[in-house]
């Protein structure tokens, strides 16, 4: 029996939605749900084929939650029907703030969530956020060998060269 791929749990502001001042060329823009967003299609194209491919598990781990694949995924070329990962009390209805307004981060409980369900099976989580948040998630990424993360810039969002880091990650293993 193969064991499942690595899970890769997905934000998507600061991260697929990057906060570029003018749109760079051959990205696209769009607004949902009354939020105007931009990415780069050549980065949601290589994660779609990464899934279809069965080398990573997507996995919503965002605040727009099951908006996220009722509204964005078609549009920015991700396969819909991903699993979606939520805080009890964040609202569906798009971008609900930073961080939830919750004691303690509310995507670092759901990311040990993950981790806990399955033990041994290799993660990578990217978000914007995961700088900001060290304190908070330093201690449990040092005992998880298992994680790696990645933390885009907020104005440039996911690269190719953050990917190609992930791709190397994930050869590792093989």
């Amino acid at each position: 029996m193969t064991s499942p791929p690595p899970v890769l749990l997905l934000d998507v502001d600061g991260v697929l939605n990057a906060l570029h001042p003018e749109l760079p060329a051959n990205w696209r823009r769009g607004t949902f749900n009354g939020y105007v967003l931009s990415w780069d299609p050549s980065v949601t194209a290589r994660l779609r084929e990464w899934h279809e491919s069965g080398r990573v598990e997507l996995q919503w781990l965002t605040t727009w939650t099951e908006r996220a694949d009722q509204l964005l995924a078609g549009p920015m070329g991700l396969p819909r029907g991903l699993r979606t990962h939520s805080r009890d009390g964040v609202a569906s209805t798009g971008y609900a703030g930073r961080w939830g307004g919750a004691a303690g981060w509310w995507k670092l409980a759901a990311a040990r969530a993950v981790a806990e369900a399955e033990p041994g099976r290799r993660i990578v989580w990217i978000d914007d956020d995961l700088a900001d948040q060290a304190a908070d998630t330093s201690e449990w990424l040092a005992a998880s060998g298992q994680v790696l993360v990645v933390a885009p810039d907020v104005f440039t969002g996911l690269t190719h060269e953050e990917l190609d880091r992930v791709a190397a990650w994930l050869d590792d293993a093989d």
